[in-house]
């Protein structure tokens, strides 16, 4: 009776560790390389944003200009380029900054290619087991993709506010275009509103999103001059 419980145990143990196997690593994988050729159909943050009530606008687009990925990469991750998933340099000026001030909230050094990982396999809910699982698809997402790829699906992904999620989305939301046709200063507002798109206005940016935007205009420059886009032409 005792090996018949033991064997009985042994099937379950294996039968678990063969679904986590599926869950954690081969299903994944297999996505990533569908995706990588494939646009998604959707992302969990839809998911929620429906249930929200917020709807889901999402198209996604071939014909994002360059001008959006520079002016993202000026303002989310000058150093995309260069690291491969992780901006330790970054993530080490955030602690520091937080030991100095532990009362203010930990400033973000999410990378495009964390954010885009995020994006296509996880909901919006901050924990340990959320950032732990972030990394290990990061990585996952950085050895499968091109660095060209993955900034092009954060550009068709990522969540612009108000239920639109991507750039064809929200050009047509806030500005009544395509992505195909935005100008500069419109590709800057939308970099501008990324770090909080519900509460920002990118078709009627306020004093601290117009300024922003005309930083960013300077940072695209910036990306263009020091070649920070060499791994997206």
């Amino acid at each position: 009776m005792g090996r018949a419980k033991f064997g009985m145990r042994g099937i379950w143990v294996r039968r678990l560790l063969l679904w986590l196997f599926v869950i954690l690593v081969a299903a994944p994988a297999a996505l990533l390389l569908l995706y990588r050729f494939v646009p998604p159909p959707g992302t969990p943050e839809m998911i929620v944003s429906l249930i929200q009530g917020k709807g889901a606008h999402y198209s996604w687009s071939d014909d994002i200009p360059g001008i959006l990925g520079k002016s993202v990469i000026g303002s989310e991750d000058q150093n995309f380029c260069r690291h491969h998933g992780f901006d330790w340099k970054s993530i080490d000026q955030a602690m520091a900054a937080h030991e100095k001030n532990p009362t203010r909230q930990l400033r973000g050094a999410s990378t495009i290619s964390q954010q885009t990982a995020r994006t296509l396999f996880l909901v919006p809910v901050r924990s340990w087991v959320r950032k732990g699982m972030e990394a290990y698809l990061t990585v996952l997402l950085e050895t499968l993709w091109p660095k060209k790829r993955i900034l092009e699906a954060y550009l068709n992904l990522v969540d612009w506010g108000h239920g639109n999620f991507g750039a064809e989305a929200a050009a047509r939301a806030y500005f009544h275009t395509s992505a195909a046709n935005l100008t500069r200063n419109q590709a800057a507002r939308l970099a501008a509103v990324l770090p909080d798109p519900d509460k920002w206005n990118a078709a009627r940016p306020g004093p601290y999103v117009a300024e922003r935007s005309a930083a960013l205009i300077g940072r695209a420059y910036e990306v263009t001059r020091d070649g920070l886009d060499f791994c997206v032409k």
